[in-house]
């Protein structure tokens, strides 16, 4: 970048004039730095566009909105969609009738090659009129125009169901995509809730965790106390500072075990690892009828799951395959059309027309269409043991997530239980521990206990909403 010359002159115009320059090129230099400035930070917010959307509170909901929205395997199962889409529109091209244009220009010579069985007495050569003679055939490097426009047009008539079996195929595929489609949702909606669950879970195992470490340093400090007016041996400090070690070492983990669960809660919902909220107080919602039997259930799996109805269109569309190879075994029937003008000049060029039928009947293929029909038959047969295993792995599906919802549901109150217990037990301990009582052992022992039980709690609190999570992809629901 040019500088402008340093101000010198004595004059107070010159100088006016000259500062005046220098003003507005620092203008212009903030100018451009501001827009370069602006333009960086535009770009840096549409990079980050998707982590910023779950800033602030992330309540479950939104978190199910934004896997939807960015979850990439959704995006797969839409462009295997399109796809078949796209399958359905190129079988169905068989049925309509297909035309062609065509237009050829050529710089060619126009020497006659003689055939054995001599010539009419009125043949030319097409290029230059003239007679053609067989005894002296001669050649030239001399060259002319030659002009050929033509357009020709067919139908098919009836193939003995080829096309109509190729084209109800890809249209009942295209039914699978869609069902593979609603099956990427029910996965990620399901994975998202589990993961979403899982990091409140380690959310609160955390704060277990430096509630103990609170304690323990609580105790440490009151011990140290002890022990220094000789009413607790040495023994009892070198236990506490031990359970407080032990303490610090849940809390690392315990962290650890957060930033992961919040890892693979941004991954769930297709997010960047540096997308930063706090999760709202959501849970999964109870489901109606999950104390149905599981008849009950399994009836509304049956309606609902999309996997099985991918199979069942996986299914319809071999057979409807299999309708099409057998048509390999007849003939195909089909009308032609077609017109040409050909000359070497553009304005005295000679028309030509045609119509007609035309029929193929492969007579001897080597056994290709049975091998197809063959190998058509064997997926089907495939296909058809799969929807039966997959109505048994359906069935075990529910069962397994009924089950966890009621082992949880018991759980719940247990764990509650056990948690009131173990905090009384510390209480008590401390209160014993502090009038000389109790000892270190028995303090430490009702610390791990009530740790423990509070941990237990939130485990059995949030694996009711996993297992409620696990219900519904079990029963096909979004």
């Amino acid at each position: 970048m040019s500088h402008p010359p340093p101000c010198r002159s004595r004059r107070r115009s010159h100088r006016r004039a000259c500062s005046f320059g220098a003003s507005r090129s620092l203008s212009a230099l903030v100018a451009a730095t501001s827009v370069l400035l602006f333009l960086t930070t535009a770009a840096r917010a549409d990079q980050a566009a998707p982590a910023d959307e779950a800033t602030g509170k992330l309540s479950l909901s939104r978190a199910e909105a934004l896997a939807l929205q960015h979850q990439p395997n959704i995006a797969v199962a839409a462009g295997q969609t399109e796809a078949s889409e796209g399958r359905v529109e190129e079988a169905r091209a068989g049925y309509l009738p297909q035309a062609t244009i065509t237009g050829v220009y050529q710089r060619t010579t126009g020497n006659f090659a003689p055939r054995p069985g001599g010539l009419p007495s009125s043949a030319v050569n097409t290029m230059t009129g003239m007679p053609i003679i067989e005894a002296s055939p001669t050649w030239s490097s001399k060259t002319y125009n030659y002009f050929n426009l033509g357009a020709s047009a067919s139908q098919l008539i009836y193939d003995f169901g080829q096309t109509n079996g190729r084209w109800h195929a890809a249209q009942a595929s295209r039914d699978a995509s869609r069902e593979n489609e609603r099956t990427a949702r029910v996965q990620t909606l399901f994975g998202v809730r589990r993961a979403y669950l899982q990091a409140r879970a380690q959310a609160e195992l955390l704060a277990v965790a430096q509630d103990t470490m609170k304690n323990q340093e609580k105790h440490v400090t009151q011990t140290q106390g002890f022990v220094r007016a000789g009413m607790r041996p040495d023994i009892d400090l070198a236990t506490v500072r031990t359970e407080l070690a032990n303490a610090k070492v849940q809390l690392v983990t315990a962290n650890n075990n957060l930033v992961l669960a919040r890892a693979t809660l941004n991954q769930s919902m297709g997010l960047a690892a540096t997308a930063r909220y706090e999760l709202a107080d959501d849970d999964v919602a109870p489901i109606d009828g999950e104390d149905r039997s599981i008849d009950e259930l399994m009836n509304q799996a049956i309606k609902n799951r999309p996997e099985l109805a991918n199979l069942a269109d996986q299914r319809r569309a071999q057979e409807l395959t299999v309708r099409a190879l057998k048509g390999g075994y007849g003939p195909a029937l089909g009308a032609t059309a077609g017109g040409t003008e050909a000359g070497t000049q553009v304005d005295n060029m000679v028309p030509n027309w045609y119509v007609g039928l035309a029929l193929t009947w492969p007579i001897l293929q080597g056994g290709l269409t049975r091998g197809q029909v063959r190998e058509a038959n064997g997926t089907l047969a495939t296909l058809t043991a799969t929807e039966r295993a997959q109505l048994l792995q359906i069935r075990i599906d529910v069962e397994q997530a009924q089950l966890a919802v009621t082992a949880a549901k018991s759980t719940i109150d247990a764990a509650e239980e056990a948690l009131a217990n173990a905090r009384d037990q510390l209480r008590l301990a401390e209160r014993r521990y502090e009038t000389g009582l109790g000892s270190a052992i028995e303090l430490g022992d009702a610390q791990v206990a009530a740790t423990a039980a509070a941990a237990q709690e939130v485990t059995a609190r949030f694996s009711l909403g996993t297992a409620r999570a696990q219900l519904l992809a079990a029963l096909g629901v979004a």
